[in-house]
Parts: structure tokens; C-alpha cells; sequence
């Protein structure tokens, strides 16, 4: 290998120096005009320049988190001590997950990422013993799960934090732990079991912990109001026992250190609940919060979750802000474009267009209810007019006319069908297929199994391939046809109990499913059927989304003012009466 080679990387060791997946790096490639175009390669394979990747992924802070991806400033690959705790066999993550991408992460792993990310290089910053504060840069989540949140403060600082948490329940204790244990980094870790607010086991944290991060559950804190009313943690006004995330916020910030930040998970009931307007207030004229930001639906260890993250920083000798900084990214379509690294988050505070962002004077605030929900502060985006309204629904109507003459009738069979079934693991012994691992590149026609559950698909050549693999399945396409093949795994895969965290078949298991024996030319004929019913469910999906969106807009535009109550539908004259009475009940 000559020099020049040795300097250009493929997507695959470009998504291994950046710590991220390989579908994160064909996104970077198609979002992003500036990222660095192949210099060698072919088409399925291109090579990048190292120096130019370097550059971009320094320049747009996707490589914020280089430093904990196991490089030292020099650029040489540092060897990691002996991990500090011992690691029961058996206990290890497996490779799979350890190595997930943004496309592969679930809706609580995306959010503790987001949640790191807003934490600043000084909350691994060790303060002076002499001011009376611990020489080990403490990161606490009181509420932690299994983890999930202190896992990705791991990721961000490494091993120069000390990861500390409580949790009530003993086996999510026990759970959280072990994930530590075994994270890569070595971090430190010390996890506490108890209730927080009647038994606080991190007590000796507080005011001297560098950052807080948490997600409380949606379920009230085990309190009463008798008991904990004179707490000293109610700093800003002792919470109604409808207001438990307020109770969180309060215990979280108690925790820290001056410039100390907290990062809180709330829902945006918590944002302008009358009953909570008190704290709110106080939270906003002491200074203490800095940043609101509303985060995409479905954020969230919850399903369907809708989540504000409430920023605060508890004051040193510095006069506070004059304003609040409101993000509200509700609008995005998907978590994976919020920021995920502090330099982006950064850009987002000096760069966001005003539909996205606005520092709002804490008088304005005030003046009010003490709302802190982000879109009473920011300005819509261009009212649509009654004629774009007009437009789109005209076009919707004409999907769904067209769509509906397009749904196929299938034909009974001429005789019920008795299949004789053959295993997976006995095709790969006959040679017709081949049981490959994730990281084998997939090539258009392969199988490829999903994880979290979601069914195997026929890869068709385009980036879309990397996202979520768990196994490849090369296949003769001469004897066999992949969507023949997909299909049937599909039902015969969910009948089969899986306990892995990434919600897959192991290769064992896979090898023990079965498919009906029959001739290529009818395993043809299930494939295109089979084929079209899954580009129809995949447009019925898109029509739904976009229908949904429609919809919500309309509402949006009667509720503003743009589009009036009055309102008429479209009815064909041919199909205005029914056939007969039994079109009728249809």
C-alpha cells in the first residue's frame, strides 16, 4: 500500500472513527453539500481523503466526540488500562450493541445522547479541594434506570467523570450497574438504591456535583406534601403533589455545584400547569434556568412521549442572563436530526433560523402565566393561504382514488395448500445461501434481518441498506427468491421468542426457520405478490403521515384565522349510490 492509499478511508472506517454507525455516514453524504467527496474507490465502494475528514468532521462538530472514540491528541490509538472492575463472564454487552449507530438507537438511547450533548467540556473539569468541592467531576442521574442516561455522559467525557445514580427499584439498580460495569470507557460508577426524595442516598453530592441529568418517571415521587414541606431542596417553592417533575427539577439542581448545569427531561404539562406557575417563575427570575427546549414526539424512554428538556445552571459570581433561550424543534420529523453534539447545540443557540429559536427576555416571562413552553414565544413559520390548503387536498383525494383502484383481489386457490417445509440451516448446507454477519457489506437481492423487531427486508443496493442490520443472508438467486424468502421468515420469525436487547433472532435461531420447499418459478409467483403488498403498505404508511400532517394543519389554519368553518365535500355521482344493499352495509 503506497502512502497516498494508506491516506483514504472507506465509509465504513470513516463511521468507526467518528463513533457512529455506517448509515449515519451515507446521511452525512446526502444531507451535507461540504462533505468531502471519494477520491478513489468505484461506485459501491468509494475511498475519502483522511485529511479532508478529519477537517469536516472537526468543522462541523461531528467529531466532538473523538476524543473518548479511543484517540489521543496525537492521533495515535490509546490502550486502554485493565478495566477497574471485574466483568462476570457473560455479562458483556454484545458487539453489536456496543457498536450502535444513531440509526439503530431507540427512542431513550437518542434522548440521553441529545441530553450529554448539552453538558460543556468543563463538567469534567475538576474544581480546587481547597474550595471545599471533590477532585473527581461527579455526573449524577437520581432517577437512572438502567443507565441509559450516565451510559451516554460515558461516551461523552469517558473515564474523567465519576457516573453516580439511584434508582428505587432494586433489579433496575442491579440492571444499571451491570451496564456500567461493563462500559467501555472504565468509567467510575456508583449507583445507589432508595427512594430520592424520602431516602436520598447522593446526599453527600449535594451542591458539589458538576452536572445532573435525568429523565423522572411520569409516575408521582413517593412524598408527602407533611413530610418533605420544609425541605431545603424546595429552593423555589415547594411543589403541589400534581407537580412531581418540578420536585424532580428542584432535587436535581439542590445536587449541583456553582456553574454546575442540570439537564431535566419534563412533559410540557409541567411547562404551564397552573399549579406549578410559582416555581416557574422563580426558576426564571432567579436565573437559574438558561434554556427550554421541546423535542420531537416519541423522544423518550415512553412511547409517544412529548418531552421539553428544562436547562439550568446554578449561579457562581456572575449576574445572570437577561433572557431564556427557547429551542423548539417539536416540528422535526425525526429525533435523529436533533443535535447531537455540544458543538452543534452551540451553532443551533447562535445560527437557528427564528421559527426554531429565540432568547426571550425574562420579563416577558413574567408578565405572563410563567409559561415556558417554547412555541408561545416563537413565531409560526409562513401561514399557508386557503389556496395551498385547496391544493393538497385536491391531490390527497386523487391518491386515494387512485390507490384504492390499485388494491388486489387475490384469487382462492384451486385446492388448499399442504407446503413440505425446509430449514434455513438446511439451505445453507446445501449451498443455496450463506448466513453472514452485520458487518458484511450487503449487496442488492441479499436478506437482510433488522433489529428491534423490525421484519426482514430484500436489500435493494442504496445507503438505506446499512440502517439497523443485524445479519446479511447472501442468497443464489438461481434457486431461491429473496422476497419469497422475506416473507415467510417474516411470519415464522415472530413466532419465536427473542431475549436479546436488540430485539433479533440469533443465528441459531435463524437457521431453524422454515420456508415451504417449492420450484423457483412458484417461489416467483409468492414474491411479486408478496412484493406489491409491501410497496402498498409502505405508500399507505406515507399517505397516513402525510394525511395526519394535512390535517393537523387545517386545524392549525382554523384555529388562526386563515380558513374558515364552512366547509363541503367532493362526491362522485357515479359512486353516490350504492349497487344493492349489501354495497350498502360494506
Amino acid at each position: 500500500m503506497t502512502p497516498a492509499e494508506s491516506e483514504e478511508m472507506t465509509a465504513a472506517a470513516i463511521a468507526r472513527l467518528a463513533g457512529v454507525g455506517r448509515a449515519a455516514v451515507s446521511n452525512w453524504r446526502r444531507r451535507y453539500p461540504a462533505f468531502p467527496q471519494p477520491v478513489g474507490g468505484d461506485e459501491r465502494r468509494p475511498t475519502f481523503s483522511r485529511t479532508e475528514v478529519e477537517a469536516w468532521l472537526e468543522a462541523t462538530g461531528k467529531g466532538d466526540q473523538l476524543s473518548t472514540a479511543g484517540r489521543t491528541e496525537t492521533g495515535t490509538h490509546r490502550v486502554d488500562q485493565e478495566a477497574p472492575y471485574p466483568v462476570p463472564h457473560g455479562d458483556q454487552l454484545p458487539a453489536a450493541e456496543a457498536g450502535l449507530g444513531i440509526a439503530n438507537l431507540d427512542s431513550g438511547q437518542l434522548l440521553a445522547r441529545v441530553m450529554a450533548a448539552l453538558l460543556p467540556r468543563t463538567t469534567a473539569t475538576p474544581r480546587p479541594i481547597e474550595v471545599g468541592f471533590t477532585d473527581e467531576p461527579a455526573v449524577l442521574d437520581p432517577a437512572c434506570s438502567d443507565a441509559t442516561l450516565l451510559l451516554a455522559v460515558a461516551d461523552r467525557f469517558g473515564d474523567a467523570v465519576k457516573l453516580v445514580g439511584q434508582e428505587i427499584e432494586e433489579s433496575a439498580a442491579s440492571a444499571a450497574a451491570r451496564n456500567l460495569r461493563n462500559n467501555v470507557h472504565g468509567a467510575p460508577y456508583e449507583i445507589r438504591t432508595g427512594d430520592s426524595f424520602l431516602d436520598n442516598q447522593l446526599d453527600a453530592y449535594l451542591g458539589k456535583a458538576a452536572a445532573v441529568v435525568c429523565e423522572p418517571p411520569f409516575d408521582l415521587p413517593r412524598w408527602r406534601a407533611d413530610e418533605l414541606a420544609d425541605d431545603p431542596r424546595w429552593e423555589f417553592g415547594v411543589p403541589a403533589p400534581r407537580d412531581g417533575e418540578l420536585a424532580w427539577v428542584q432535587h436535581c439542581y439542590a445536587h449541583l455545584r456553582p456553574r454546575g448545569l442540570a439537564v431535566v427531561a419534563v412533559t410540557p404539562r409541567t411547562s404551564l400547569q397552573p399549579s406549578g406557575e410559582h416555581i416557574r417563575a422563580e426558576l426564571t427570575r432567579s436565573g437559574a434556568l438558561r434554556d427550554v427546549i421541546a423535542l420531537p414526539k416519541g423522544m423518550g424512554s415512553a412511547a409517544d412521549s412529548e418531552l421539553c428538556l428544562w436547562v439550568l445552571q446554578r449561579p457562581y459570581d456572575a449576574v445572570a442572563t437577561e433572557t431564556v433561550r427557547m429551542v423548539d424543534l417539536s416540528g422535526l420529523g425525526d429525533g435523529a436530526d436533533v443535535p447531537q453534539e455540544f458543538a452543534a447545540w452551540q451553532r443551533l443557540f447562535s445560527d437557528a433560523h427564528p421559527t426554531m429559536f429565540r432568547a426571550v427576555p425574562r420579563r416577558e416571562i413574567l408578565d405572563g402565566d410563567a409559561s415556558l413552553l417554547p412555541s408561545r414565544y416563537i413565531s409560526s413559520p409562513t401561514e399557508a393561504s386557503p389556496e395551498d390548503f385547496h391544493r393538497v387536498t385536491d391531490r390527497l383525494r386523487i391518491m386515494y382514488t387512485s390507490l384504492g383502484q390499485g388494491l388486489p383481489r387475490f384469487a382462492a386457490p384451486p385446492k388448499p395448500a399442504h407446503h413440505v417445509y425446509v430449514t434455513f440451516g438446511e439451505l445453507e448446507r446445501a449451498g443455496v445461501l450463506k448466513i453472514r454477519s452485520r458487518e458484511t457489506t450487503p449487496h442488492a437481492g441479499d436478506l437482510l434481518l433488522r433489529m428491534h423487531g423490525r421484519p426482514p427486508v430484500v436489500a435493494s443496493g442504496s445507503d438505506e441498506d446499512d440502517i439497523g442490520i443485524a445479519q446479511v443472508v447472501e442468497i443464489d438467486d438461481t434457486r431461491l427468491d429473496a422476497h419469497f424468502l422475506a416473507t415467510f421468515l417474516r411470519i415464522d420469525a415472530n413466532s419465536l421468542p427473542v431475549s436479546n436487547t436488540l430485539g433479533v433472532l440469533s443465528r441459531e435461531d435463524l437457521r431453524r426457520c422454515r420456508v415451504p420447499r417449492m420450484p423457483l418459478f412458484d417461489q416467483r409467483r409468492y414474491g411479486d405478490a408478496f412484493r406489491h403488498l409491501q410497496q402498498l403498505e409502505d405508500v399507505l404508511t406515507t399517505l397516513a403521515k402525510t394525511s395526519t400532517h394535512v390535517i393537523e394543519q387545517t386545524i392549525h389554519g382554523l384555529t388562526t384565522g386563515v380558513l374558515a368553518p364552512e366547509f363541503t365535500t367532493s362526491q362522485h355521482t357515479d359512486e353516490a349510490e350504492p349497487a344493492d344493499d349489501e354495497t350498502r352495509v360494506l
